[in-house]
């Protein structure tokens, strides 16, 4: 097993709680000391630095939102003088005022530290050559991943998105081994490498994917790996983190939470009770060494859960579940909550069906209706009517069982859905509230 900071990735679980408590006490009083919002938030809160006196003493520090980072566009919960700044990153701002990240050198060298490890984890290293197909600029994916793939000796590929048939032909032309990018569009280069009659498995050397941004499910992984040959590994990070940041590891069995760099608490979301091992809730981040744009139990939406028992990789470090989907994506239909990932991973179990799906919501009357649109397989596509009718049936079935709640099926022909470059744009909510 290879690691790229044996000195830490190999730290025992009571050495990095030692560390994690230092960090944080150092981060509180500094915070306490310096920021405006941190020190008037705990005020309010009726909390000192001189309270925490153990780990679990930062359940008493209030939380913080992404509402407080729109709140205070541009800059004003940065710590530090602008000569320390060194990089801007900005959000989208599609679901309202966009975010500003500032980031300090050691910001930058923590974040490609992290990803560096993660990569080393999953095998790659100088003898790769990495194609990074996230979005370059001020997103923060392509330079996140850009960045830990040069840190560990890898040759980088800094193709961005688009252009997709001349990706085809990188990875072919330059041996790329490894791709950076979102599950959607690794979905689409393998289709478009198919439709130029190119065999991802057989024409190329593309053996690992690192891929992150938006939800996907252990059954995209295995039919991504029947399909291509590839490998594929989770990526977590959010722009207000740092972009990507923690990686699965060769077992593939949770992303590991660097426990220098990060502590993870998981709560339910409606109560803020804490929940234990294994228990699925919203991820609440604390970022430990974060220098421009500190981050204290930051509720990132997020639903997963936590596994901290010894991972046979080697590691210590907490590991996360893969994301089940997001607080604000989950949809309440006829009084029944229903995830994305969960249709994603029924569809998935039917090899009559393809990758591609959306979900449209609607209304009639005073009850919700919900429409699932999947492309058929290639290969299942039947001009007998009894045929489909009776896969839709199917379809329809194993939806029911899975989510408790009915939904409509329409099957399409192969091709028939949009593809994304980015993140796959999954539902249509024309419900109106």
């Amino acid at each position: 097993m290879s690691y790229w900071n044996p000195r830490v990735e190999e730290m025992s679980p009571e050495e990095i709680r030692k560390l994690q408590f230092k960090l944080l006490k150092t981060q509180v009083y500094r915070l306490y000391s310096f920021s405006e919002f941190y020190h008037k938030r705990m005020k309010d809160a009726n909390v000192h630095p001189d309270d925490i006196n153990s780990l679990e003493d930062i359940k008493k520090l209030p939380y913080m939102y992404k509402k407080d980072l729109r709140d205070n566009y541009p800059n004003k919960l940065f710590v530090g003088g602008q000569d320390d700044l060194v990089r801007y990153h900005v959000s989208s701002g599609t679901t309202g005022k966009p975010t500003v990240v500032g980031y300090t050198q050691r910001d930058l060298d923590n974040w490609a530290e992290s990803v560096a490890r993660g990569m080393t984890s999953i095998g790659l290293g100088r003898h790769d050559t990495v194609q990074v197909s996230y979005g370059y600029g001020l997103f923060t994916g392509g330079l996140g991943a850009h960045y830990g793939s040069e840190r560990i000796g890898a040759t980088v590929v800094p193709a961005s998105t688009g252009n997709t048939e001349r990706q085809v032909e990188l990875i072919r032309d330059l041996n790329v081994s490894a791709i950076c990018c979102t599950p959607s569009y690794f979905l689409h280069i393998a289709e478009t490498a198919e439709k130029m009659g190119i065999s991802i498995e057989k024409d190329t050397k593309l053996r690992t994917a690192v891929l992150g941004a938006e939800p996907w499910s252990e059954k995209m992984r295995k039919r991504i790996k029947d399909s291509t040959g590839v490998n594929a590994y989770d990526i977590y990070g959010t722009s207000e983190l740092s972009g990507p940041l923690f990686t699965e590891c060769t077992e593939m069995n949770g992303m590991h939470i660097w426990g220098d760099l990060a502590y993870v608490e998981v709560i339910d979301p409606e109560t803020g009770e804490s929940l234990g091992p294994g228990e699925k809730g919203e991820m609440v981040i604390t970022m430990l060494q974060k220098e421009a744009l500190p981050i204290i139990r930051y509720r990132t939406g997020d639903i997963t859960a936590y596994d901290d028992s010894p991972c046979p990789c080697g590691r210590n470090h907490l590991r996360i579940e893969r994301l089940s989907g997001r607080v604000d994506d989950m949809l309440i239909i006829r009084g029944i909550n229903v995830f994305p990932s969960q249709i994603e991973y029924t569809l998935m179990t039917i090899p009559e069906l393809g990758e591609h799906f959306q979900i449209v919501i609607d209304r009639k009357g005073v009850l919700d209706t919900m429409v699932i649109r999947v492309e058929l397989k290639p290969s299942a596509f039947s001009d007998k009517l009894s045929d489909i009718m009776k896969l839709k049936k199917n379809v329809e079935y194993a939806l029911k069982n899975s989510l408790n709640v009915a939904a409509g099926v329409e099957l399409l022909e192969p091709g028939s859905l949009a593809r994304f470059e980015g993140k796959a744009k999954r539902v249509i909510d024309n419900r109106g509230d």
